[in-house]
């Protein structure tokens, strides 16, 4: 008990960590996230400009895609507090309420990115399968009610993982894989039983990325099923065009997550450095790879670009 830390609520404080074996070489990770972080918020905010700004972008592809982006400054929001306060003023200490708020918010916008990709997916299939009946069939109010499944199914999965943490004994030197809070590094540090967390924990995974993901390659089986019965092979390499963007944003979100869990399955004689880096890959990359994809691969957001970019009037 003399290793842990509480604060006056009786609470106990955590302690970040940088990057554990290359602590001569924070300042310069400092930089590299600065720039991750300045590329994810200017681009997603770009983003969520132009889908508002031009009307041709006011169609349900679109609206999705600033849900993406909106879900995207959120994950970097919720990293940027303790990350600066790790490796720039080199504070390390966090509360248990700061910590458990943290981790709340990166699992849920971790799960709204997993929600959105799949109602994605499945607009991509409406449009190659029923090209002409696609702007009825996905009416605003269809959208909207799309937008609050995910975000209700997202709060429901992390809302108890804050209560389940807070009813648990801490007795053990409370410090963090991270300079974050995350719910599999916090579920290891309590004394009591967790058997409870473990199950809630693996029921959320199996019922959101585990079932999206699997939904996600059903609905491109039937895509290709339906490209593969246009006669023209100049139509169907332009039809499948239609779905390269989500098809990378799909691959640099699942990727990375797939490549954590297997590292710290079966990678635990790893240099704990390795764990910390392909985390913040699995946090930082697809904030920042998202915009700059549809950037260039969306020939309306790229031609608003060009146009901002050149000053010209609009």
């Amino acid at each position: 008990m003399g290793g842990v830390l509480y604060n006056s609520s009786g609470l106990p404080t955590f302690t970040l960590t940088g990057l554990p074996e290359l602590e001569n070489s924070q300042h310069w990770m400092f930089l590299l996230l600065g720039t991750l972080y300045i590329v994810s918020i200017v681009g997603n905010g770009l983003i969520l400009f132009i889908v508002k700004e031009e009307q041709s972008l006011h169609q349900p592809m679109y609206y999705f895609l600033s849900l993406l982006s909106l879900n995207d400054l959120g994950v970097s929001f919720s990293t940027l507090p303790t990350m600066l306060a790790t490796f720039c003023f080199y504070l390390r200490k966090i509360s248990f309420d700061s910590c458990v708020a943290q981790m709340f918010f990166i699992h849920f916008f971790s799960l709204m990115e997993s929600g959105v990709l799949l109602v994605m997916s499945f607009d991509r299939y409406v449009a190659i399968s029923n090209p002409l009946r696609y702007t009825s069939m996905l009416r605003i109010s269809r959208v909207v009610c799309m937008y609050l499944w995910v975000i209700t199914r997202s709060f429901c999965m992390v809302f108890p993982l804050p209560f389940l943490l807070k009813r648990l004994p801490f007795c053990k030197a409370n410090v963090l894989s991270h300079a974050y809070c995350l719910h599999p590094d916090l579920i290891h540090l309590p004394c009591g039983d967790i058997t409870i967390d473990n199950i809630f924990g693996l029921f959320s995974v199996m019922s959101t990325f585990v079932l999206d993901s699997a939904l996600i390659i059903f609905s491109y089986v039937l895509i290709l099923r339906s490209v593969l019965a246009i006669a023209s092979r100049e139509e169907r390499l332009k039809t499948l065009n239609m779905c390269v963007s989500h098809l990378c944003a799909v691959l640099i979100f699942y990727v990375p997550m797939v490549v954590v869990s297997m590292t710290a399955r079966y990678g635990r004689h790893a240099p704990r450095f390795v764990h910390t880096v392909l985390s913040l890959i699995y946090l930082f990359v697809p904030p920042m790879l998202n915009p700059v994809i549809y950037s260039i691969k969306t020939k309306e957001i790229r031609r608003r670009l060009g146009r901002m970019l050149m000053g010209t009037k609009f």
